[in-house]
């Protein structure tokens, strides 16, 4: 059987943590930020968990991590 491909593009956007859950970054934060007020803007910069219906396909798009 030959070896799984790692989704490059996915593997450039999520993280998973030592616990094993999987982490992204907002979505809306690099372009037209002047509209957005200062704590919207604070919160857009944290990192955030992907949600549980999502995280299967995360996970098969990033089979060695």
């Amino acid at each position: 059987m030959p070896k799984m491909k790692t989704n490059r593009g996915a593997a450039k956007r999520f993280k998973v943590t030592a616990s094993g859950k999987v982490k992204r970054r907002h979505s809306h934060y690099s372009h037209i930020r002047t509209k957005k007020d200062r704590n919207r803007k604070r919160n857009l910069r944290k990192p955030t968990l992907v949600s549980p219906a999502e995280v299967r396909n995360v996970r098969r798009m990033l089979p060695y991590v």
